[in-house]
């Protein structure tokens, strides 16, 4: 039974957590973050900190969310500024853009940690993560940094049917990533553009729209929707012309709706087969 299989594979998460004796958990208060922080702090209790990075890469809700979060669970939470920005390698945004960004941030995490008296760090990937294109687990193997949700073998359903059984709200939270993953490669990486990118995001959200992205290729923005949201848009003339003109305010020349609707990577499918790339 899967029930059974889920039980193993958590039983197996908390003897893996409880091995660390204390962790700093890199949290962004998603469902995979916020699983791993629960079952940290069941396990090892106040050996267990959790840690949230500032950036323009993350918007300013998300924060506040993963604040609220790490409150619900009893965790102390240490926010701290990441600077990716700064690097050259990481504004001009190639295929590996997240190698650096997550070579950055670890190496901050684990000043963190060691300043809190913490024996090791911990993030959140899951089984799922390694069926795409995934160039910051480079940067989390060659630091040091645990990945218990992979060691237990969870998937990304698992995760969410375990955070539905521990009561956590966020078992069904649709999944996020960093703004820099709306830009295609190559395309530079600065305040100003992650800035207008969330700005549209906002505006998507505060229409009702759950699951989506805003895709950046300059003067044009790409909206990807989850497949049972694309209907609304199109059969909603005032929306849509509402949307575009709001996307016009804040610098978008044209606005397009993706017929294939929301899904993770879509910007990987630029890149070049693996034995061409250079990292």
């Amino acid at each position: 039974m899967i029930t059974d299989e889920l039980d193993q594979k958590l039983s197996r998460l908390r003897n893996i957590i409880s091995d660390l004796g204390s962790v700093l958990v890199a949290f962004s208060g998603g469902v995979d973050s916020t699983l791993l922080l629960c079952v940290a702090r069941q396990v090892l209790n106040d050996e267990v900190k959790a840690a949230t990075a500032v950036s323009p890469t993350f918007p300013s809700w998300e924060r506040k969310e993963a604040e609220a979060t790490a409150k619900e669970l009893g965790a102390k939470l240490i926010v701290f500024e990441s600077s990716e920005l700064e690097q050259e390698q990481f504004c001009r945004n190639p295929e590996n853009r997240c190698y650096f960004c997550k070579r950055e941030l670890f190496q901050k995490l684990k000043a963190i940690a060691k300043k809190q008296k913490l024996k090791y760090v911990a993030e959140a990937s899951n089984l799922d993560d390694l069926s795409d294109y995934r160039p910051g687990r480079k940067a989390i193997e060659e630091i040091g940094i645990k990945s218990p949700l992979l060691d237990a073998q969870l998937s990304k359903a698992e995760i969410r049917e375990a955070s539905r059984r521990l009561g956590l709200k966020t078992f069904d939270k649709p999944g996020f990533a960093c703004l820099a993953s709306r830009f295609p490669y190559g395309e530079r990486i600065t305040k100003e553009k992650l800035a207008k990118v969330e700005q549209a995001e906002n505006i998507l959200r505060e229409t009702g729209f759950k699951i989506f992205r805003v895709r950046y290729h300059r003067e044009v923005a790409r909206i990807e929707l989850d497949r049972q949201e694309i209907e609304r848009m199109l059969s909603d003339r005032k929306l849509c012309e509402k949307i575009y003109a709001e996307f016009q305010t804040i610098g978008f020349l044209y606005t397009s709706l993706d017929l294939l609707g929301y899904r993770t990577g879509s910007m990987n499918l630029t890149i070049r087969p693996p034995k061409q790339r250079k990292w």
